[in-house]
């Protein structure tokens, strides 16, 4: 596998190495030594998967608050979806801003987001197939979010009518959220 930094503090990119032959392809998308390795210690205790319908569907921004928060690693199954990272660490150097990154069943690529990050993603296909693994399970008491659109972040989603949740349409923006990332 090959890690490379994302462009916010703790983030990074996965990309796995692929055997391919006649029959189709294997590969290797986690691994505690190889990501040890890559700089990535984590104890995943969860893993979820979703699948959206349609073209343009907005998941996020959502996090954990506090010692309830989450570190992630996502990848499409299928399909192709616009993934993005918000670091919500307050004193971080990279506080309050994004990254994008292109994750699709072509690409195989994975997106490492640490704890104190709010994450989300927009679908670029229909019938889009997304997996994570989580380091601490859900817990609806600690469930957070922040407003997809909040012109403070200013992310670029490439549409600007998607589909939401009843609960992502109402999510306030960053200056009024408590995140739970204040002392970190």
């Amino acid at each position: 596998m090959r890690f490379i930094d994302g462009k916010l503090n703790g983030t990074r990119i996965i990309e796995p190495q692929v055997f391919g032959d006649h029959r189709g392809f294997f590969m290797e998308t986690w691994s505690k030594a190889a990501f040890a390795a890559g700089g990535i210690v984590c104890d995943f205790v969860q893993a979820n998967q979703s699948v959206s319908a349609r073209r343009g569907t907005l998941r996020g921004i959502h996090f954990q608050r506090g010692d309830k928060a989450q570190a992630k690693l996502v990848r499409c199954l299928r399909g192709a979806v616009l993934d993005v990272a918000v670091d919500l660490r307050r004193s971080s150097p990279t506080y309050g801003q994004w990254e994008a990154v292109t994750l699709s069943e072509e690409n195989r690529r994975q997106l490492f987001i640490p704890r104190g990050f709010g994450h989300g993603f927009v679908t670029l296909t229909d019938d889009a197939a997304f997996a994570y693994l989580v380091d601490a399970p859900y817990a609806p008491e600690a469930e957070g979010g922040i407003a997809w659109n909040d012109p403070d972040i200013g992310v670029d989603w490439g549409c600007s009518d998607p589909i939401l949740s009843d609960k992502d349409r109402c999510r306030p923006l960053l200056r009024d959220a408590v995140t739970g990332f204040e002392a970190w």
